[in-house]
């Protein structure tokens, strides 16, 4: 099966606005796909349709294979998620929690709360009460009732609010285990981009409620991405500089007045000559290689114009 998760010009209407509209993902078997946007993009919204907790308007979503209906309990029974902040009884303790979740889910493999509380560092607190837990302590128990039945799609929203480097870290490092050890499908949404650039495989950029981009990590890192970026006294003079001594157009003036330098033809010796030999005055010169952030910041910036 080349694709664990599928959807079909997936659209939903609120209140006779599109919140989102002609959404085709693609996620395969046994990756981790980074699906990023900003605050309200619609991210939300998808992964809800996918986990049958909102009805699409129009389209279809396709999991392991067959359509996802309103009936489709066995299907999910093969996922887990967290969809915006993980809800729990609070006057119960986290191992009560786990336990009643794995009862309504007809799950009941020895040890299976006790392992999951330790992957996620909660074993000492597993006999307290939800309601004495700090919010990172919460998200962390949100991921190990996710993980808890050994999902083969694992749907996290914005899994890591709340959660301190190291806590963000261990997300990290227990996603990766996933996908690699179990196979397990990961689709995890985030506005942090350089959490997402560390271990997805692939990324999805939803803006304003329509997909648009679907890239592997590793056609990002093939592209000619590096650049050269200068600081200098006078933006005005080195880009005519640039423009009429070094014959290229291909570069960028920041807003704080650096300025980018993607033609790969020019090199950083012949351009601190060029630039001197102009009465440019440099103050810092260097050789770059652009970010998913910066990938992601370009592809949002050309739906604005």
């Amino acid at each position: 099966m080349p694709y664990i998760l599928r959807t079909h010009h997936l659209t939903k209407t609120i209140g006779g606005k599109n919140i989102v509209e002609d959404v085709n993902l693609h996620v395969k078997e046994g990756e981790i796909y980074g699906f990023l946007g900003p605050n309200g993009a619609g991210k939300t919204t998808v992964m809800k349709m996918i986990c049958n907790l909102w009805k699409p308007t129009s389209g279809e979503i396709e999991v392991f294979g067959t359509p996802l209906m309103p009936d489709s309990y066995e299907v999910l029974k093969r996922m887990g998620s967290i969809i915006e902040f993980p809800a729990f009884y609070d006057n119960m303790t986290g191992y009560q929690n786990l336990k009643l979740h794995c009862e309504y889910m007809g799950y009941y493999k020895h040890g299976c709360i006790e392992n999951a509380l330790e992957m996620l560092g909660l074993k000492e607190a597993a006999g307290k009460k939800v309601k004495s837990y700090s919010l990172g302590m919460k998200e962390r128990l949100g991921i190990a009732r996710a993980i808890l039945c050994k999902p083969e799609l694992l749907i996290l929203d914005e899994p890591t609010n709340g959660l301190d480097p190291a806590g963000m870290k261990q997300i990290r490092d227990l996603l990766k285990m996933l996908a690699d050890e179990y196979n397990t499908t990961v689709l995890i949404s985030s506005h942090l981009l350089s959490e997402i650039e560390s271990i997805a495989d692939t990324i999805g950029i939803i803006h304003h409620g329509k997909l648009r981009k679907e890239i592997s990590m590793t056609e990002i890192e093939q592209m000619n991405l590096a650049y050269i970026e200068v600081k200098v006294s006078n933006t005005t003079q080195a880009a005519f500089v640039l423009s009429d001594k070094m014959e290229t157009q291909n570069f960028k003036i920041a807003d704080n007045g650096e300025i980018r330098i993607y033609d790969s033809k020019i090199s950083i010796p012949e351009l601190a000559k060029t630039f001197a030999l102009n009465d440019v005055e440099v103050f810092a010169l260097g050789k770059k290689t652009e970010t998913l952030e910066d990938y992601f910041l370009k592809m949002t910036a050309e739906v604005e114009k």
